[in-house]
């Protein structure tokens, strides 16, 4: 069979122009990106991301949080190191890598150009009218009629009644805080009145908040991260602090921070009260728990002191900057003299807590200087060891502590003697000692007894090297003080997000039609709704819409 002289296969043989997409061009391309980045689609897809990239921040060390962690990164995996510092990884850098600035701003602007034109649309939506009245409400949900028959009406008085019905149910729906509008059509020569209702715009309206909220608090933290500060101070019982960078053990500060806006004051820590559960307290599986700790602290400004107590998650605010009471432990107080008699060091060093419960701490002590070994030469010793509160001996011989209280303090070291490695330019951590270039002279490593101290106590070190004694063992308390100028609107921000979410999924959307139509011989009344959205009660509503217009009628 031949086919016709003008067909065309698709390859124009027959005379037919091919039809062919036009190009999309630079503009095209342009709005397609766009509208691929503003699509709440990508915004969680960009979220995702952002929570996945802070991930390398957590488990590497980062030179705006710990530079020498960084430093001793670089000394253990010298090979490694520089391939992770390489542009554009900046591992070390997370949160101010080029990648992590990319996500973090696409998402921003992802956020914009979603909310924007929701606004913009919920606007008018919210100035609109009411939608018409569907020709066909049968296929409405909650669908329903009711027929009123009176065949001695004539068809004006059945006209009017359809219309004072209708006024009634536009009634019922004021009342019921919809927005309506009543309707007359005639279709066929039957005139039908009716009114259409709408309410739930303040669902839209929480879902704006929320994601304009979300936008608050992205803003709100790239603030706070450029001019946050966050120092850290260890103080023992008795000691003073000042409120400068100087002073702090560590200081985390963003990179626009001016040090100058920081409150000249002092804070005093004159003693940290710690009380624990007791048998008095009728649980005896708690006992030795911590009840609650107290710091007693002296404010110290303009000249003038004021007495003040910080505990756990009840910090002491200082114009607008937070102290939080977030470690304490114990501190031995340790006298070393040399074979001269001269004193050496004289310190309370905090022990760290290995145990939470019983408080067996670890702690570390050095002596660079002022002691001299046997042929006269200058050594160097560091001290490693543990600090018992209430000390206990095992089967083993090992001890440990059963208390967290001080009820039977003994402290047990090793002596070491060498190289303390603190000559070399690389920051070490006064709770770590590097033993690598030094001797052991005490401890089960080179079977001999370690130095064991009571409250009190002065004992021997080896090879004549001098003394130490164990004066006290106050109580130290760990504090964190913030700055951070956008952590109010971080509050109010979350709030309100909360706020809208909270109001976007209780408020209901709905549309409610009530029309009457006459018949020969009377009016039906039809009812229907419509949810935007998911609402189980819809049907329930149409329902009870249909019993109220009924009593007024």
């Amino acid at each position: 069979m031949s086919r016709p002289s003008d067909y065309d296969d698709g390859t124009g043989a027959g005379g037919a122009p091919r039809i062919e997409a036009p190009e999309i061009g630079v503009k095209g391309w342009l709005r397609w990106f766009w509208r691929q980045l503003t699509s709440m689609r990508v915004a969680l897809i960009l979220l995702l991301m952002l929570a996945v990239a802070a991930i390398p921040g957590s488990l590497l060390p980062q030179r705006s949080a710990d530079p020498n962690g960084v430093v001793q990164y670089e000394q253990d995996h010298p090979k490694l190191f520089p391939i992770l510092d390489a542009f554009p990884i900046q591992a070390f850098d997370v949160y101010g890598s080029v990648w992590f600035s990319a996500i973090y701003l696409l998402l921003f602007i992802s956020l914009i150009g979603c909310v924007l034109p929701r606004i913009v649309h919920h606007w008018k939506a919210w100035r609109g009218r009411p939608p018409k009245t569907p020709a066909r409400l049968q296929r409405m949900a909650g669908f329903t009629e009711v027929r009123v028959s009176n065949t001695e009406a004539s068809d004006a008085e059945r006209e009017g009644f359809a219309v004072r019905a209708v006024e009634e149910a536009a009634a019922v729906l004021r009342r019921l805080r919809y927005r309506v509008e009543t309707q007359r059509l005639t279709r066929r020569g039957v005139t039908e009145v009716s009114v259409s209702a709408e309410r739930g715009y303040l669902r839209e309206t929480g879902n704006l908040i929320f994601h304009i909220s979300l936008l608050g608090v992205l803003v709100s933290v790239g603030i706070g991260g450029v001019f946050t500060f966050n120092g850290q101070k260890v103080l023992v019982e008795g000691e003073t602090m000042v409120n400068q960078l100087i002073d702090y053990d560590t200081v985390n500060s963003g990179r626009s921070f001016d040090t100058s806006s920081l409150e000249p004051y002092s804070l005093r820590l004159n003693s940290l009260d710690v009380s624990y559960m007791t048998p008095d307290d009728g649980n005896v599986s708690a006992i030795g728990h911590v009840k609650d700790y107290v710091a007693n602290m002296t404010l110290i400004e303009d000249g003038g002191e004021s007495e003040h107590i910080i505990r756990v998650n009840h910090p002491l605010r200082i114009h607008g900057s937070p102290a939080y009471l977030i470690a304490n432990g114990y501190a031995p107080q340790i006298t070393i003299r040399n074979a001269d008699d001269e004193v050496v060091y004289s310190e309370a060093m905090p022990f760290i807590p290995q145990d939470n419960l019983n408080m067996t701490s670890l702690g570390v002590v050095k002596v660079p200087y002022g002691i001299t070994d046997g042929a006269g030469d200058p050594v160097q010793i560091g001290l490693r060891g543990f600090f018992y509160p209430t000390k206990v001996e095992l089967e083993s011989g090992a001890y440990t502590s059963n208390y967290p209280d001080l009820t039977n303090p003994l402290l047990t070291l090793d002596v070491f003697e060498g190289d303390l490695g603190i000559d070399g330019g690389v920051p070490q951590s006064v709770y770590s000692l590097d033993t690598s270039d030094m001797e052991q002279l005490t401890g089960r490593a080179v079977d001999a007894e370690s130095l064991e101290l009571a409250i009190g106590d002065t004992v021997d070190l080896p090879n004549g090297l001098g003394t130490i004694t164990l004066d006290a063992v106050p109580r130290y308390a760990s504090f964190d003080v913030m700055q951070n100028p956008a952590q109010i609107w971080i509050l109010v921000f979350a709030l309100a997000a909360l706020g809208g979410l909270i109001w976007s999924l209780f408020v209901p959307r709905r549309r409610m039609w009530v029309k009457a139509v006459p018949t020969a011989d009377g009016v039906v009344l039809q009812y229907a709704a419509l949810a935007r959205g998911d609402d189980p009660a819809l049907e329930r509503a149409v329902e009870e819409l249909r019993e109220r217009h009924r009593e007024r009628l």
